[in-house]
């Protein structure tokens, strides 16, 4: 592919909708780089005693240390667009970015010039009001470009959210 026709996707969408299931489905087709804005954020987590856990205590202890880093020195986006100049050097063909914070998103958009296209990922069995931290709780809040249900059974999902991405690239390609 040519490098304008790379596709740069900023996921989000609440815990335990299938966002990393997708990710890896579209692996299977496509050559993707998945990465989160929360990955480095998790390597300092870890350093102060997070084990890994994905409990509503560790969502927030992550929500909030990620706001710090925010606030300090902006670190994820500066992280963020490390990983997107990567991306567009390399022969991957489709990024996905999984950033949880409308304000961090739109950041993000901005800083790749509008090339990033955001996606949110709802599942209807996965309903519940509130995760504790702002990350999961206004995941929806943001004005998305692309809304997908991930409501598939898994044997159905992978060809459906393939075709779904295809018509995205047909979309930034044309």
């Amino acid at each position: 592919m040519q490098r304008k026709d790379k596709l740069t996707i900023v996921i989000n969408g609440r815990g335990g909708v299938g966002k990393d299931t997708l990710c890896d489905l579209a692996a299977r087709h496509f050559r993707v780089r998945n990465m989160s804005t929360i990955m480095p954020v998790k390597d300092l987590a870890a350093q102060c005693g997070w084990n890994g856990e994905k409990s509503d205590r560790a969502r927030r202890f992550l929500s909030d240390l990620k706001a710090v880093l925010v606030a300090y020195n902006d670190y994820p986006t500066t992280w963020a667009m490390g990983q997107y100049n990567e991306f567009l050097a390399s022969d991957q063909e489709i990024m996905f970015m999984h950033i949880r914070e409308g304000a961090e998103i739109e950041k993000f958009v901005r800083a790749t010039g509008g090339r990033a296209k955001t996606l949110l990922i709802r599942r209807a069995a996965v309903h519940r009001e509130a995760y504790g931290n702002v990350s999961d709780d206004l995941a929806e809040q943001y004005e998305y470009d692309y809304v997908y249900d991930n409501d598939l059974p898994l044997e159905q999902a992978e060809a459906h959210f393939v075709a779904f991405l295809r018509e995205i690239l047909e979309d930034i390609t044309e």
